[in-house]
């Protein structure tokens, strides 16, 4: 059995995401992407089981760094305008970090072909975020609502922002980048709608 090397592995991952991204799921090959990463067939299946194991693995390593920052200097016990303030910037700055990683997670999230798994490392982080919801509306510093309409008026304008500012166009097509500025303007609107 051939040893594995760990820089080989990153590349294949990279070069799935990528293809994931640019051609979606049925654009990936275990072929294709064997000539994207510049390595035979058969050194992919020295990291990898199958293409679902890869995708499986890609998706767990993706949300684990994505866990890894939402989580970073948040509380479920921080009042709710700290607490979303610094989910918008955790999220703000991951995504600008991880560009490749976001789209690649976002894509997999939303496809209806893809199993989805049970990763405790997301099912924790999503407790987190209910109790801290359900801290804010026990605390009567937000109106209650049903959780798709609270996550639409809480996440949706910023992630119609991070879009914008990904694809460097606006849905006229006009030029947008994003800036700490602008990033703090919408979230006071949001929180505005979001408070009794």
């Amino acid at each position: 059995m051939r040893a594995k090397d760990e820089n080989k592995a990153i590349v294949i991952r990279e070069k799935a995401m990528e293809m994931i991204v640019s051609q979606g799921f049925d654009g990936l090959s275990m072929h294709k992407l064997a000539k994207a990463a510049g390595i035979s067939v058969s050194t992919i299946y020295i990291y990898f089981k199958n293409r679902e194991d890869l995708l499986n693995q890609l998706y767990a390593e993706a949300t684990g760094i994505f866990v890894q920052t939402m989580l970073d200097g948040f509380s479920a016990d921080m009042t709710f305008e700290q607490g979303l303030w610094q989910q918008w910037r955790n999220r703000y700055h991951h995504i600008l970090r991880h560009p490749l990683h976001h789209r690649f997670w976002e894509q997999f999230r939303n496809s209806p072909l893809i199993e989805k798994q049970n990763d405790p490392c997301e099912q924790r982080f999503k407790q987190t975020m209910r109790d801290f919801v359900a801290n804010a509306e026990e605390k009567k510093e937000i109106v209650k609502l049903p959780p798709e309409i609270f996550w639409a008026i809480a996440y949706g304008t910023f992630y119609t922002l991070v879009k914008f500012h990904l694809d460097n166009s606006t849905m006229a097509g006009l030029p947008f980048t994003l800036s700490d500025e602008l990033l703090k303007l919408t979230f006071d609107r949001v929180m505005q709608a979001l408070r009794l």
